[in-house]
């Protein structure tokens, strides 16, 4: 098959964790993938091996995105927006507010950014926008305030884009992961702090994994034109809710 008879994918944040899954699962099902972020040595070598595209891209950066979108073309058939991420674990008393406009603008004010400029593509490629959210956009815990909120205002574009494109060609989409054990996550979280990015799985036999949440990336992406999955939350057996995780001792 040559690159002009697949299907078009972008996924962004696609240099490590959820994202780099997310592009080899969909490579898998025959997408030709878009691999879009900040670290060109990797997208590069994962575009290679999955024999896709690397397009550097910060998604809150506006000319960045216009050449993703430059990238893409005419026709998209499936959007991942991806990239994201926490920072910081303090209580709202000391928030960091700088953190707090770091997370708004990546998980909101970027998904919003990179989804108007594709828009057009996805309603020619009669397109799948998939929203990577989290189960802080559904409940609020102490000490995730600036990603509660960022998490939750994602969830809100992905509902009202859902109305806005109702007699339009476009699927929405939300994966809403609750514990994943990804590539730089909860390092990112703690400013690299290793420990403190291991006690947050420590004692849970098996959290979710970056591959967990690209299989149902792929599922959303692959399924027949005329269903919609609006939202989809996962969560490892051990966690039963934000606050109640099974620990081993």
């Amino acid at each position: 098959m040559t690159s002009s008879d697949r299907r078009l994918a972008v996924v962004t944040g696609a240099s490590s964790g959820i994202g780099a899954a997310s592009a080899r699962y969909l490579a898998r099902e025959g997408f030709e993938v878009i691999c879009a972020a900040r670290r060109l040595d990797r997208i590069e070598a994962l575009a290679k091996e999955i024999d896709g595209r690397a397009v550097q891209c910060d998604v809150t950066s506006a000319e960045d995105v216009a050449a993703l979108t430059a990238a893409v073309g005419d026709e998209l058939q499936v959007l991942v927006n991806n990239a994201g991420g926490a920072f910081g674990l303090e209580p709202v008393a000391d928030a960091d507010l700088d953190a707090w406009r770091r997370m708004y603008e990546v998980n909101v004010i970027a998904v919003a950014a990179v989804t108007k400029s594709l828009l057009p593509a996805l309603i020619a490629g009669r397109g799948t926008i998939i929203v990577m959210g989290s189960t802080a956009g559904q409940v609020a815990y102490e000490g995730g305030g600036g990603y509660v909120a960022a998490k939750h205002g994602a969830k809100a574009v992905v509902d009202t884009l859902r109305l806005e494109l109702y007699d339009q060609p476009v699927r929405v989409s939300e994966i809403a992961p609750g514990m994943v054990r990804s590539e730089g996550f909860a390092l990112t979280r703690f400013n690299g702090d290793q420990s403190k990015a291991d006690a947050v799985y420590a004692g849970v036999r098996e959290p979710l994994t970056s591959e967990d949440v690209a299989d149902i990336v792929a599922w959303i992406a692959t399924r027949p034109a005329h269903v919609n999955i609006d939202r989809i939350t996962v969560r490892p057996r051990a966690q039963a809710a934000q606050h109640k995780v099974h620990r081993e001792q």
